[in-house]
């Protein structure tokens, strides 16, 4: 199958039975201003276009914004919440709105905005339901992602140490043999 498009991409999840349950249940928690992100997206492009079913995922990404909340109990909470919706799941619930702390940089405004600033733009990539209506959250688009290129977003310019041993530890041409990292 070939991906050009962000309409695409929302096809390709649309017609993943596993992604929209997956999607379904995290919605159910009505958190504000939530996605699904990184390797739930960016995973399910590669894999499709090496011809691949699915490769595990270390975690699944639920990220939100909610700055009136900063308690990491309340992330606890909902992924325990998760597990029990949808059990067997390697649920991870983060809100952006605490993870400037965490990450030593200035706070994010939004969710879209904590997209911006992920490692490689292939990875910036979120998708959720709202209403029953699919949406994608790709503030740098989804050509990367579609192209099998691997490469830092604007914020990681600046850190370029840090990107290059994130791209050793994840070693993900072993997994994607196409991809091409930009060292």
């Amino acid at each position: 199958m070939m991906i050009h498009t962000k309409e695409d991409v929302l096809t390709l999840i649309q017609e993943d039975e596993w992604m929209m349950d997956a999607l379904a249940v995290a919605e159910e928690l009505q958190l504000k201003d939530w996605c699904i992100c990184a390797g739930f997206v960016r995973g399910k492009i590669w894999d499709t276009l090496h011809g691949f079913q699915r490769t595990e995922l270390p975690d699944i990404d639920v990220v939100y914004y909610d700055a009136t909340c900063l308690e990491k109990d309340k992330e606890k909470e909902y992924e325990h919440k998760l597990h029990r919706l949808f059990p067997g799941q390697p649920w991870s619930v983060k809100n952006q709105a605490r993870m400037h702390i965490v990450n030593q940089v200035p706070p994010y405004d939004s969710m879209q905005e904590a997209l911006s600033r992920f490692p490689e733009t292939a990875t910036a990539l979120g998708v959720r339901l709202n209403q029953n209506k699919l949406e994608l959250i790709a503030p740098f688009g989804v050509n990367d992602a579609v192209n099998l290129l691997v490469r830092p977003t604007p914020a990681y310019l600046h850190n370029l140490d840090r990107y290059h041993q994130r791209m050793k530890k994840k070693n993900w041409q072993k997994i994607w043999p196409n991809l091409t990292i930009q060292w």
